[in-house]
Order: C-alpha cells, then sequence, then structure tokens
C-alpha cells in the first residue's frame, strides 16, 4: 500500500500554551532536517498535528526517522482517496483485504474537518463499517481496544485513512531548551547522557578532548562516530575536539599522581565552560554516574564543580551500569563505546586516584601550573566540525566523488 502522507500527533507541546507555536516550529525544522535526504517531502505544522506529504516519496523509508524525532508522541502513515462514499467504502475494502488475517476485530473511528461532506461522523461510521461486513461477513466489531482500528478523515482536500499508530520517541522537540556542551569522551556513559539531554529538548554540542601521539585517530574518529548515532534525532551536531597534550603532560610532571585525575577533570570542565561561553551555550553535560570511578565520588565531584558555577547536568548520575548499558544497546552506541581505543582520561589514569581530594591540595599544586595560557592556547587550537547523519554523509561523499 502507498502512503500518501503521514499525520505526527505531538506529545509534551500541547501543555505548552502560549510558547506552542515556537515549539512546534522547532518540531517541524528538527524533521526536515532528519528528512534532507527526501526533499519532496512538504511539511505542513498546524496546531494539534503536522502532516507530512510524501509525494511519492516510500513511507516505509521515512518512519524509521521519524520515530527517533524528539517532540512526537506517535504518528500514522495515510492513504489519500477521493472525498465521496463510493471511493471510501472501496478504499476501506481493499484495506482491510490487505491486513486482516481472519482473526482480529475492527472498529471505523471517522473524524470530519469537512462539514460539507455528504455523510457525517457516525453515518460514516455505520456505511464504512457495512462495507467492510459485505467483504467479511464474518468479522468482529469491537468498540474497545479493537484489534484493528480504522482511522477515517474528512478534511478539505481530501479523505485519509489510517491503520497504523506507530509510536514516536516522545519528550521534546531537541532546541527547545537552549544548548548545552556534551563532554563526550569515548565511554558508554556520554552518549547515553546526550540522548537523555535531547529527549528534554536541549541542543548539544559534542567537546572532546584528545591528546596526540598519547590518544590515537581511532580514538579520535570513534567520538565522531558516537556523535553520528546521536544526529538521527536532530539532523546534524557540531563536534569540538580540544587539544589537550599540553595540559595532561604539564599536570603530569609537577602534580603529584593521586591528584592527577582530579586535576585534569576540573582542566577539562574549565576548558568547556570556556567553549561554552564562546558558543552561547547555557549548561554543561556529563556522563558522571555516582561512584562508578575515582572522579565520580561526591568528594570528587565538589572538588572538580569548584571551577564553575555554570550549571552541570548529570543525566545518568543515579543510574546503574547495567541500566546505562541497555539504553547504550537501544540507541545503538555500545559496540562502539567498547572498541578498545583509549581516551585521555585513561591514558592518563593514576594507578591510584584520590577518590577524596583535598581543596586546599588541589589550590596548591594548582598554582604550579599556567592555567590562564594553557586554556588560551587549548582554545586557539580547537577544531569544529559538523557531524551529519550516516545517510547525508553518505551522499555528501558519494557527491564529491563525482565533481
Amino acid at each position: 500500500m502507498k502512503y500518501s502522507e503521514i499525520m505526527v500527533r505531538y506529545g509534551e507541546l500541547s501543555t505548552k500554551g502560549k510558547n506552542r507555536r515556537s515549539f512546534i516550529m522547532q518540531l517541524a525544522q528538527n524533521v526536515r532536517q532528519a528528512l534532507s535526504d527526501f526533499p519532496e517531502i512538504k511539511i505542513h505544522a498546524e496546531r494539534d498535528r503536522m502532516h507530512l506529504l510524501l509525494n511519492g516519496v516510500d513511507g516505509q523509508l521515512v518512519i524509521p526517522k521519524l520515530a527517533k524525532i524528539f517532540g512526537i508522541q506517535n504518528f500514522s502513515p495515510s492513504v489519500r482517496v477521493e472525498k465521496d462514499v463510493q471511493s471510501l467504502k472501496q478504499a476501506v475494502q481493499e484495506i482491510m483485504q490487505e491486513i486482516y488475517t481472519g482473526k482480529e476485530t475492527f472498529k471505523i473511528i471517522a473524524k470530519r474537518s469537512d462539514h460539507s461532506f455528504e455523510l457525517n461522523s457516525n453515518e460514516l461510521n455505520q456505511a464504512l463499517g457495512d462495507a467492510v461486513i459485505d467483504v467479511f461477513p464474518d468479522i468482529q466489531v469491537q468498540m474497545r481496544k479493537p484489534d484493528i482500528a480504522l482511522r477515517v478523515e474528512i478534511r478539505r482536500d481530501g479523505a485519509y485513512l489510517s491503520y497504523e499508530t506507530i509510536k514516536g520517541a516522545g519528550g521534546l522537540p531537541v532546541g527547545t531548551s537552549g544548548k548545552g556542551m556534551l563532554m563526550l569522551s569515548g565511554g558508554i556513559d556520554s552518549p547515553v547522557a546526550g540522548y537523555y539531554a535531547m529527549k528534554r529538548g536541549v541542543e548539544i554540542e559534542a567537546v572532546h578532548f584528545a591528546s596526540p601521539p598519547y590518544t590515537s585517530e581511532q580514538a579520535l574518529q570513534k567520538a565522531k562516530d558516537l556523535t553520528v548515532k546521536l544526529t538521527p534525532y536532530v539532523g546534524k551536531i557540531e563536534f569540538i575536539e580540544v587539544p589537550f597534550t599540553e595540559v595532561q603532560e604539564e599536570i603530569k610532571r609537577v602534580v603529584p599522581q593521586g591528584y592527577w585525575m582530579t586535576i585534569t577533570r576540573r582542566m577539562m570542565l574549565r576548558l568547556t565552560d570556556e567553549i561554552r561561553r564562546i558558543r552561547h551555550g547555557l549548561v554543561i553535560l556529563n556522563g558522571e554516574s555516582l561512584g562508578q570511578v575515582a572522579s565520580q565520588t561526591l568528594q570528587s565531584m565538589v572538588a572538580i564543580n569548584e571551577v564553575t558555577n555554570t550549571p552541570i547536568i548529570r543525566p545518568v548520575a543515579t543510574m546503574d551500569k547495567l541500566e546505562i548499558i541497555e539504553v547504550a544497546e537501544q540507541i545503538d552506541t555500545f559496540d562502539l563505546s567498547i572498541q578498545p581505543f583509549e581516551d585521555c582520561c585513561t591514558i592518563f589514569a593514576p594507578p591510584q586516584p584520590k577518590t577524596r581530594p583535598r581543596l586546599e591540595k588541589v589550590h596548591q599544586y594548582e598554582e604550579r601550573l599556567d592555567i590562564d595560557g594553557m586554556i588560551e592556547r587549548a582554545l586557539a587550537g580547537l577544531k569544529i566540525e559538523t557531524i551529519h547523519t550516516e545517510t547525508t554523509k553518505q551522499q555528501a561523499e558519494e557527491f564529491s566523488d563525482l565533481l
């Protein structure tokens, strides 16, 4: 069956009052970005729902992309037919012949926004239900929770039939809650943190610290590949590579081993906060999970956090590792995350890091470092790249091959 449009229903947007229009416009923009491979699709964003006119595009290619866009509660692929009773009866019979296996119950749910149509909703329910029974005399009608709910909508431009309601990703459209800088390592936790932040409407930019030659090109590529896995929820993400070799070498040279991790994390936080300021972000996001490693005890977090007043959101802070892994598998980042390429946190990890670092010691050791100079030099060496979804990226590469 060839779908002619997909009708999208909003989730939490229905509660947004005066801000509703801006939320819907952001969602429409995110949908357009995520479906950039299909320029033929026309998007009509209305107050109560959004209509995607497919214009010949195969709906089966669109459905998986739409299912990942935050802000959508559910959606229904629809078939457009002529707006007369005979055409509707025939279309309903054809759909039922395609999907009815002899066991399911059914119900017609008719609605008309065009009140000039010859039948009202109840009459349509009756007429189209009779048309189904003409073809399948033994079929059972069930008013509550039928197996097949065949929806018929009479609009000004035609009649639309749908029988599937596909669950959306929920949440809020990415971008409606402002921008946050995601501290993206190559591990399991930070991509999951990014996913949860986007689900609450935060536009993320990925900040990744690289320490060549101690960290490899493969480790950097792994972080970019993890970012690719997060792009279907929004279309594209800015990836910011921070040169971190000098900072780590200096810390290793002048700071006692037990405090390497604490001071390294403080420097990462200072740099991320400066990048946030430059790029007009509102918050910092990371994948810290309470008690998981030495830098993630409450005492360590307090010592590390001291360098900034910017809110730090930790979406996975209270989750067990197994819970985080489960989400990582769902969003397809787990297999990438466990590839054995070392990031800069593991390369310079001391054998016995302090789990309860003392702030007076931290301040004493940091006096040995040219903090402002190192931050300035690292910021001067930032590399920023726009990461697209896999299909868009492949198309861009194919196109460049032709040039």
